[in-house]
């Protein structure tokens, strides 16, 4: 079986990884934009050979991992050239802009939109591990209109890197993406940038700050290359989040000037009540090493 890996980060890495562990008899082709990235890659073993534009009509299944601003002409010139029996697959943070762009391609049925709620706050080749995608979820968009036997073998491969399939339709998928993972990005840049320009002295930082601070601003280290694209195509869903977050803010900001202590420990206690979802998700993590 030979597999393309376009994209050879993080994700596109391991998926790399996790094919080799996973597939019998496979050949693991891949390309990056960056020739660093494609040597560091080879290097590691992510793939095993350099994916030429005239290897694609002979690949079994495509892996995109680049950022969303760069997939809907790259999709749409890969469903041009590959074989009828190729599945390409997307592995982005949006999905509405990319499913109504390839909706009407004659190759449409061999596409799949997933994404694999997996990730670090590292990027690049050496950030790549076989196990990323154990315990976690992979979204599947538009199933329906993937072809059933490349939706069947997909679908099998997943459940084989123990993986936990959901159906979302686009639209859901952008919205609830926007509060659960593209708000914490937002908000651990914000507070970084936030110290940093009130802050100075980095030494002060490191001295001072704790394990909560370390944690909260971890996002911070991911890639601004990646996660712009992301804000750009998802505006509409995260105005509306930002929106509920700044008047969030402006509710604790406010009760601290009224000195409203009573209503304050109020609103810290119903918050608490997220705190199962959380430890289900650390318990997920725990398991998953």
């Amino acid at each position: 079986m030979n597999i393309g890996i376009i994209g050879l980060g993080l994700i596109g890495g391991s998926y790399g990884l996790a094919a080799k562990r996973s597939l019998p008899r496979v050949t693991l082709f891949g390309t990056d934009l960056d020739p660093e990235h494609l040597k560091e890659a080879l290097a590691l073993g992510l793939v095993q050979k350099t994916l030429s534009e005239d290897q694609l009509s002979k690949m079994d299944l495509i892996i995109v991992a680049v950022p969303v601003d760069q997939t809907e002409q790259l999709f749409l010139d890969l469903l041009d050239q590959i074989n009828d029996n190729c599945l390409v697959m997307d592995v982005g943070s949006t999905k509405t802009t990319l499913c109504q762009a390839l909706e009407l391609h004659p190759k449409r049925n061999q596409f799949l939109a997933t994404h694999p709620i997996a990730g670090t706050e590292f990027s690049g080749p050496k950030a790549a591990f076989a196990s990323l995608f154990e315990n976690q979820i992979q979204i599947i968009c538009d199933s329906h209109k993937t072809r059933p036997d490349l939706l069947e073998w997909a679908q099998q491969w997943f459940l084989k890197m123990k993986m936990e399939i959901r159906e979302m339709d686009p639209q859901e998928h952008d919205k609830h993406l926007a509060y659960v993972s593209h708000l914490s990005h937002i908000s651990s840049f914000m507070l970084g940038k936030t110290v940093l320009e009130k802050e100075k002295d980095e030494q002060t930082i490191f001295e001072m700050a704790g394990s909560g601070f370390a944690s909260t601003v971890r996002l911070a280290k991911s890639s601004p290359e990646m996660w712009t694209p992301i804000f750009k195509h998802n505006k509409s869903n995260i105005l509306e989040v930002l929106k509920h977050y700044i008047e969030n803010l402006e509710l604790f900001r406010t009760l601290l000037i009224q000195e409203e202590y009573e209503e304050l420990l109020n609103q810290l206690k119903q918050t608490n009540s997220i705190t199962p979802i959380l430890n289900g998700i650390l318990n997920k993590q725990y398991n998953k090493s």
